[in-house]
C-alpha cells in the first residue's frame, strides 16, 4: 500500500463497515469457542471454529486492502 488511492478507500469503506459488523460476531463466536475449548480439549470442532472467527475479525482490512488494489493509478 505504498500509493495513496482515496477513491479505493472510500468506495470500499461501506463494505469494510458490513465487515466490521462480521468481525464483531467473529469476535463473539471467538470467545465461546475459546471457552468451550477450554472446557472441552477433545472438541476439535471449536478449533476449526476458533479458525474461522479469526478469518472473520481479520476480514475489514482485507476488504479494504482489496478496494484499494482494484482502483488503478
Amino acid at each position: 500500500m505504498g500509493e495513496c488511492r482515496p477513491l479505493g478507500f472510500l468506495i470500499g469503506l461501506p463494505f469494510a463497515v458490513l465487515a466490521l459488523a462480521l468481525s464483531l460476531v467473529g469476535a463473539v463466536v471467538w470467545l465461546i469457542g475459546s471457552a468451550v475449548s477450554c472446557v472441552c480439549p477433545c472438541c476439535i470442532c471449536c478449533a476449526g471454529l476458533a479458525n474461522l472467527a479469526v478469518a472473520l475479525i481479520k476480514l475489514p482490512v482485507k476488504v479494504i486492502k482489496w478496494f484499494i488494489e482494484q482502483i488503478p493509478c
